[in-house]
């Protein structure tokens, strides 16, 4: 796929012990600025599914390309710099740090990242708009992530992925514990985030009735050929 964000071919993975693949992929391509809607069901390979788009994990067999280069080629250590520098996370229990104020989480990639740090710019005032967009008052930018309730937490969660312009974004989960209505709200916010930053958006959820806001719908069990569910 020309200027692809995402491109898996021939993936396989299975957990150390088990005898079945969790995920049997022939392909999987997702264009840059694309936003696309995954689901299915808990326990059918969409974290694992994650975690190898991240880095975090490798495939017994196939490659995964980002940015037009092969992860699955790369150190432990030159993943993780990658994965700093070109995608933003945003994490079904939103990872946060509770000790640190919800401005002081949005700033930590440019902590790691270097890349992220330059194209920034001016990191705190950027930072604060993304909050400002993102629609958490003033008020709480300065108090820690623990005192924040789940919608401000989610939403300093999304600041933090989209600071410094990844060209990638992972959303998992990001709206279980939200109703219909703040959920409406914080997808037309992320999604106007993600299209002014150009960066491919991969939304993963269970719920198929979220998928109208996307530009394409994949269900895992259409493109994953393998049977076994994750441990």
């Amino acid at each position: 796929m020309a200027d692809s964000a995402i491109l898996i071919s021939n993936l396989l993975f299975r957990w150390p012990r088990q005898p079945a693949a969790c995920l049997d992929i022939p392909e999987l391509a997702i264009a840059a600025g694309e936003h696309v809607f995954l689901h299915g069901p808990s326990g059918g390979g969409k974290s694992t599914l994650l975690g190898l788009l991240g880095g975090v994990a490798v495939p017994e067999r196939g490659s995964i390309e980002l940015l037009g280069g092969d992860i699955t080629r790369l150190s432990d250590r030159a993943r993780d710099r990658f994965r700093a520098d070109h995608i933003g996370f945003i994490f079904q229990q939103f990872n946060l740090l509770p000790w640190l104020s919800a401005l002081d989480n949005v700033l930590l990639p440019c902590t790691f990242s270097a890349r992220r740090k330059q194209r920034t710019g001016n990191a705190r005032e950027t930072a604060t708009r993304l909050l400002t967009h993102l629609d958490l008052a003033p008020a709480s930018w300065h108090k820690p992530a623990a005192e924040l309730s789940v919608g401000q937490q989610q939403r300093v969660a999304a600041a933090r992925a989209l600071i410094g312009r990844p060209e990638i974004l992972i959303a998992d989960e990001p709206t279980s514990a939200l109703d219909a209505p703040r959920q409406q709200i914080f997808i037309d916010l992320l999604l106007a985030e993600a299209a002014a930053a150009g960066a491919a958006l991969l939304f993963v959820s269970h719920d198929a009735r979220l998928a109208a806001h996307f530009d394409r719908k994949i269900a895992l069990c259409d493109i994953n050929r393998a049977g076994a569910v994750e441990p």
